[in-house]
């Protein structure tokens, strides 16, 4: 049983169309959804380390402030320096901070730059009052075991600066939290001044920065989904629409198969009837064809008799006034009427052996026959020759006598004549300076090319083997009547199992034969 069918073809190309519509959209939205919150991660790690990168900064601008003031003082001249620097530690107590963010300043007194048990004093530090005034040690340790005084004097002895992360007790409260500080050494007094903030205040921002963009993000993905599920929605209308469409098309095209299956099996009744009719009109077409290129070839036949005849007629009239001449002065004597009759029995037996060449050429032979392809070629010239010399056409033939073939010799005559000719009225029409015919053969394999070449510019037709079809000719005034190379080309390809083709020469035309040995 079938399962597609021309009634449901309609049906089940809307299904298929509806889950593959179906499964897009849904892989879009989850790709979308994916990338959205891929997005989403991805700016809040931008944000963290922007913001962290901000809070540096601040840090840093306020600690480079506080040392400018302190600088500032610490120049002014005509003052005692234990006075500035006792001034300088009240204004740093004196400095209020942002209780939300609890972030304030404190500063150590340097004893000794590389650490150890005593190696600062607590100067300020608003968290811390009881340590004020205390020594302190880098062997500390932060909840979490970090020696942080250890990292930043580190630091500072590097590079003069130094953030550190470390965790310690948040201002107001008991908790320890972990905490961002930017330490900076002051050398004229070897104080070391910072400012911390603590990282619970900076994620914070993070948080609401989170809930900012995963509402954001939220809206977009809800939004987008609603719009897929929509389109979802109008290409579902428009497939059962252009189902129902297809469905009126099938409809109608089942009718016209119906219609047209009538006509085929009408058809089909009187077509054996038809085609023996056509086969028949071919055959008459063919016939037609044939006796055409026989009057054809016997009118070429006639005028080139008159061709070879014109100059033994003009020899044997020559001998007939020289007898009548000797004859009126009475000098025509036994040994002069004996000479000048062999002269025209020579003329004679000339023009006789012609009439034998012509009639053998054009003597229907229905039997293959083996012969020199030269000897071929002598008896065509003996035909064409005279044509040619009187339109002063050179002709120039290269084949080697060994050269046999075996087919059907007045037939291959034919084709070689029809060609010649053809080149022949090309010269003579382009009105070519110092024409020429070239016949020579290339021994290939099995094959022997014979080549006619001529210097009449070459087939102008496109595409060139248009020249092979019946009753096509390039020739003025209807002097062509389009027989000749189609005859010709039936003959090489069909009767002796050959090839003919013509190419663009050098100089004009070049036919090729192509015949088994």
């Amino acid at each position: 049983m079938k399962f597609i069918t021309e009634k449901n073809l309609s049906k089940i190309i809307i299904y298929v169309f509806i889950i593959i519509m179906t499964s897009m959209i849904f892989m879009i939205s989850y790709f979308y959804v994916k990338n959205t919150y891929e997005d989403f991660d991805i700016q809040m790690e931008k944000f963290v380390s922007e913001h962290y990168a901000t809070q540096k900064s601040s840090l840093k601008k306020e600690i480079n402030t506080i040392i400018d003031i302190i600088k500032y003082n610490a120049t002014k001249s005509g003052e005692n320096e234990i006075e500035v620097k006792e001034d300088t530690i009240r204004l740093l107590n004196n400095i209020t901070f942002d209780k939300n963010k609890s972030n304030y300043i404190f500063a150590y007194e340097i004893f000794d730059i590389n650490g150890g048990d005593n190696f600062a004093k607590l100067l300020v530090n608003p968290n811390r009052p009881d340590l004020i005034g205390q020594y302190i040690s880098t062997n500390y340790k932060d909840q979490n075991g970090k020696k942080f005084r250890e990292k930043f004097m580190y630091d500072i002895r590097l590079k003069g600066e130094s953030f550190t992360g470390y965790a310690y007790s948040k201002v107001y409260t008991d908790e320890v939290r972990q905490k961002l500080s930017y330490f900076k050494y002051f050398p004229r007094w070897q104080w070391v001044i910072a400012v911390g903030v603590y990282v619970d205040d900076i994620e914070e921002d993070f948080t609401k920065k989170r809930k900012l963009l995963k509402h954001r993000v939220k809206n977009q993905v809800v939004q987008n989904i609603l719009l897929f599920l929509l389109f979802l929605s109008l290409a579902i209308v428009i497939s059962i629409l252009l189902s129902q469409k297809i469905e009126d098309v099938l409809k109608s095209y089942q009718k016209r198969v119906h219609s047209n299956s009538l006509a085929l099996k009408e058809l089909n009744e009187t077509l054996e009837k038809r085609v023996e009719e056509e086969i028949d009109k071919n055959r008459e077409h063919e016939q037609l064809l044939v006796q055409k290129s026989r009057f054809i070839a016997l009118g070429e036949m006639i005028s080139n008799i008159a061709h070879q005849w014109r100059q033994p007629l003009s020899e044997l009239s020559s001998i007939l006034m020289n007898i009548k001449f000797k004859y009126n002065i009475d000098q025509l004597d036994e040994k002069t009427m004996n000479q000048k009759t062999k002269e025209a029995e020579v003329v004679l037996e000339y023009m006789s052996h012609t009439i034998d060449d012509f009639r053998n050429f054009f003597m229907p032979k229905k039997e293959k026959e083996k012969f020199s392809l030269r000897t071929a070629m002598d008896s065509i010239m003996t035909i064409i020759s005279s044509a040619l010399s009187n339109n002063k056409i050179n002709i120039t033939i290269c084949i080697d006598d060994n050269i046999t073939l075996n087919t059907y010799l007045n037939e291959f005559e034919q084709v070689i004549l029809n060609i010649i000719t053809n080149a022949k009225d090309v010269l003579i029409e382009n009105n070519i300076e110092k024409p020429w015919i070239k016949i020579y053969t290339e021994d290939k394999d099995d094959k022997i090319i014979l080549y006619i070449e001529d210097n009449g510019g070459g087939v102008k037709v496109e595409p060139r083997n248009k020249i092979f079809d019946p009753y096509f000719t390039t020739k003025k005034d209807s002097n062509g009547t389009g027989i000749g190379l189609y005859m010709s080309k039936t003959i090489v390809d069909k009767n002796m199992d050959g090839k003919l083709r013509v190419r663009d020469g050098e100089f004009g035309a070049r036919f090729e034969i192509i015949l088994k040995k």
